[in-house]
């Protein structure tokens, strides 16, 4: 019999209130019996009471409890500078060649002209006693052991401490052996790069045993046919290095290989085949290229070989890569033809051409769609003979020996194919053309052309698409240059420019000298015939005295401003009038003063010298020199940079007036026809004018200026037209130099005509300028098409209202 006890909430309730009633009745009332037991809290407490009661708290500092430091402080994660070495990208083959002093201009040159252009990287490894410094093969390594048996040990140190993170397999072989390179990398293709690789071709046994009985070298890969190496075999190499060292006790190379591949890696023999992939070679027995090479060709072995060996002759290197190439290209062109034959196939009434993105013609990008309306690569019509819309300012203009020699070549083309398809019709005559260059697509033609149908006896209408595709893009080596060379500013200045030189003068200590460019600038003055030059009356003594003031402002940092005085023959000093100021050139009609002044100005320079002729009408900024400095190669190139012509806006008001903005067609245009600012070195130009002396004579005082100014270069053959500027020297001379045009927004002209502008408010004077008919691509514009428009529809208007009045 049990007892059940029911206990609920209130039974909870009731027994707290009982212990806490027992629990406050047993506590003490004096709370300094719990706090004797505790100084601590003591102390604490009485602080407390003290700060109550009005007392002074004196803080304590709690230094038991150091701040926490982490356990493992962050690292910072240095990223590398290209993808290829962070995601561990290698190149896919190097070739190292045994070989001596004796081959090195023969056989080891072969090899080097037949092979290196294909693969990677080649090297060549000779004893270091042996080797000269005259020999034309650069890429050569000496070692300074010349034990024969160790020679294939150092070489692969030498790849592992220098290469072996760079390439993915290294082929090892004597200078008597032949690469077909592209069938090589071809198969190398489909290996794993993760395996330990040593392939190659067995040994034939010639080598016999070593003295210290090892087996025979038909285990090993012959080095004679080539040795395939992985990466990671050269590593495992690397470690066992000096264990392969001790034990090479064999003089046959291919043993030793194989005795310390075999040791490091675990491979036991060599390995003929991997991965599916056959490494074949093949063995010229007792057949001589240059006379059983009909025979050999036949033979599916040789063609298909990586390598073949013995060869014994360069000119043997020569022939079978001529063969090998011709197979090459051969293959391809099936291929080719193959892939197009499948493309027409698939796109034949099966998908749409939308779909598969099949473009005409084949294998030709598409033309890269613009981003904006600026982007958009017009259509120029054209004919035969001209072409028309040529730029924004000519309409009409006739074709150059090339582009009329390639018009008629794309038009006898197109007229040949219209035949083919339709006998029946006959040529006669371009009802229009347009043509586009696209820099990734090529030259697109579009003609329509009227042909006389025979059959149907009327005339017809027939349209074609011709394009001429871009079809191989070389980059064009360049010497190393610096933005640290020192330009040399010629300034050539005339009587009536002095206003433009001084603050060209003013500029030029703000932007060059300030900032410690390493510039040097020479004023050359041209003097009139009767013009004096010294004293008081030196008209351009100004300009000498803000030279001397500046030279010596900066005389510490080493920047000075010198100058050079020309004086002018009669019969050009007196020809000089207000109407060249409407000439965008400083020169006037006479371009041929720029050789004036850079021959009499060069004596004084140096022929190591980068020289840039410059306009006292211009204006720079520090990065146009550094363009100035990239752009002029010695030996190799000059630079004519296209300024950008400022509009004369306080005079005409049609503009906002800004130096420092950016170019707009508003505000200017990029005058094509000025060639007053090119950069070049000293040696360039003195060996371009040397050649061409017989056409341009050379001033060597100022008594030849006339003979220079009088000679007319049409009548001398100069190819392509007249020589009149620094940029038609160089573009028209025998020499190898290229010249760069290019439009460059920081250099900036129109200072002379603003300045001239600015003293005649009314126009009065300017209105009385004349521009010939001949220099009228060269004449100054003040103002866009547009802005002259508007000003035309505005005082029309005006106009009719006073009339209607």
């Amino acid at each position: 019999m049990g007892l059940t006890t029911n206990i609920n909430r209130t039974h909870y309730l009731l027994a707290g209130v009982v212990c806490g009633f027992v629990l406050s009745y047993y506590s003490p009332q004096d709370y300094a019996e719990l706090v004797t037991e505790c100084p601590e809290a003591t102390e604490h407490s009485n602080k407390l009471l003290a700060l109550e009661h009005g007392g002074e708290f004196e803080p304590q500092l709690n230094l038991e409890q150091k701040p926490m430091i982490a356990k493992k402080p962050v690292k910072n994660i240095v990223r590398p500078r290209y993808y290829y070495t962070e995601l561990g990208i290698r190149e896919k083959l190097f070739v190292g060649v045994l070989t001596a002093e004796e081959n090195v201009e023969s056989l080891a040159t072969a090899i080097n002209r037949t092979t290196a252009h294909l693969v990677n990287k080649m090297k060549f490894f000779i004893n270091a006693d042996n080797v000269k410094s005259n020999f034309r093969l650069k890429n050569i390594v000496g070692f300074t052991d010349t034990r024969e048996n160790l020679r294939p040990f150092h070489m692969l140190k030498y790849l592992a401490d220098n290469y072996l993170d760079e390439y993915d397999y290294f082929l090892l072989l004597t200078d008597t052996t032949y690469v077909n390179a592209r069938t090589l990398r071809s198969q190398l293709e489909h290996l794993s790069v993760t395996m330990d690789v040593y392939m190659g071709t067995l040994g034939d046994g010639s080598g016999g045993n070593d003295g210290g009985g090892a087996r025979d070298d038909r285990q090993y890969c012959d080095l004679h046919a080539g040795i395939v190496l992985s990466s990671g075999v050269i590593r495992k190499i690397r470690a066992n290095l000096d264990w392969c060292v001790r034990n090479c006790a064999s003089n046959n190379h291919n043993v030793n290989i194989g005795k310390c591949v075999t040791y490091s890696t675990k491979i036991k023999a060599c390995q003929s085949s991997w991965q599916g992939i056959d490494v074949a070679s093949y063995r010229l027995s007792n057949y001589k290229i240059y006379r059983d090479f009909n025979l050999i060709a036949k033979e599916p072995a040789f063609n298909g070989a990586a390598t073949v060996f013995p060869v014994t002759s360069a000119d043997d290197f020569y022939l079978l890569h001529a063969y090998f190439s011709r197979v090459h290209l051969e293959r391809n062109s099936q291929v080719k033809r193959e892939l197009q034959n499948e493309a027409m196939q698939i796109s034949n009434d099966t998908l749409l051409n939308d779909i598969l993105e099949v473009r005409w013609p084949l294998g030709v990008p598409k033309p890269n769609p613009p981003e904006s309306r600026h982007d958009v690569v017009p259509w120029m019509a054209l004919n035969t003979t001209h072409s028309l819309m040529w730029n924004s300012e000519v309409n009409v203009h006739r074709l150059s020996v090339v582009d009329e020699e390639d018009i008629r070549n794309v038009l006898n083309k197109t007229i040949m194919e219209a035949t083919r398809n339709d006998p029946n019709v006959e040529y006669r005559s371009v009802h229009s053309a347009y043509k586009r260059f696209d820099a990734v697509r090529g030259m697109d033609y579009r003609l329509l052309l009227n042909f006389y149908d025979r059959k149907a006896k009327r005339m017809t209408l027939k349209s074609f698409e011709v394009i001429k595709p871009i079809s191989l893009i070389e980059i064009v080596p360049s010497p190393y240059v610096t933005e640290s060379t020192r330009v040399a500013i010629l300034l050539p200045t005339f009587e009536h420019q002095i206003q433009e030189s001084e603050q060209f003068l003013e500029a030029y200590e703000k932007t060059c000298m300030d900032n410690q460019d390493n510039t040097f600038l020479m004023l050359i003055f041209f003097y009139g015939a009767d013009t004096p030059n010294k004293g008081d009356d030196d008209v351009f003594l100004p300009l000498k005295n803000i030279a001397l003031a500046l030279t010596e402002k900066h005389k510490q940092i080493g920047s000075r401003v010198a100058w050079v005085s020309i004086r002018l023959p009669t019969e050009v000093s007196s020809k000089f009038d207000e109407n060249y100021r409407y000439h965008s050139s400083l020169y006037g009609p006479y371009a041929k003063m720029s050789f004036v002044a850079v021959d009499l100005a060069l004596r004084k320079i140096g022929l190591e010298s980068l020289v840039m002729v410059c306009s006292n009408g211009a204006s720079f900024r520090p990065d146009f020199l550094n363009r100035v400095r990239m752009n002029t190669i010695q030996g190799f190139q000059v630079f004519s940079p296209i300024g950008f012509m400022m509009y004369p806006c306080e005079w005409t008001g049609l503009c906002k007036p800004c130096d420092n903005c950016d170019v707009g067609q508003g505000s200017g245009y990029f005058d094509r026809a000025n060639y007053d600012v090119v950069s070049f070195y000293s040696n360039d130009y003195v060996a371009t004018r040397k050649q061409l002396e017989t056409v341009l004579p050379i001033v060597r005082s100022d008594r030849d200026i006339l003979n220079l100014l009088m000679n007319d270069s049409d009548t001398h053959g100069a190819e392509g037209g007249s020589i009149t500027t620094i940029l038609d020297l160089f573009a028209r001379s025998d020499s190898k130099i290229h010249v760069l045009r290019a439009v460059e927004p920081n250099l900036r002209f129109g200072r002379d005509i603003s300045n001239y502008l600015a003293n005649d408010t009314n126009g009065e004077r300017f209105s009385k300028l004349h521009c010939v008919e001949e220099d009228r691509e060269r004449c100054i514009r003040i103002a866009s098409k547009k802005q002259i428009g508007d000003v035309f529809v505005q005082n029309t208007k005006q106009y009719e209202n006073r009339e209607a009045v």
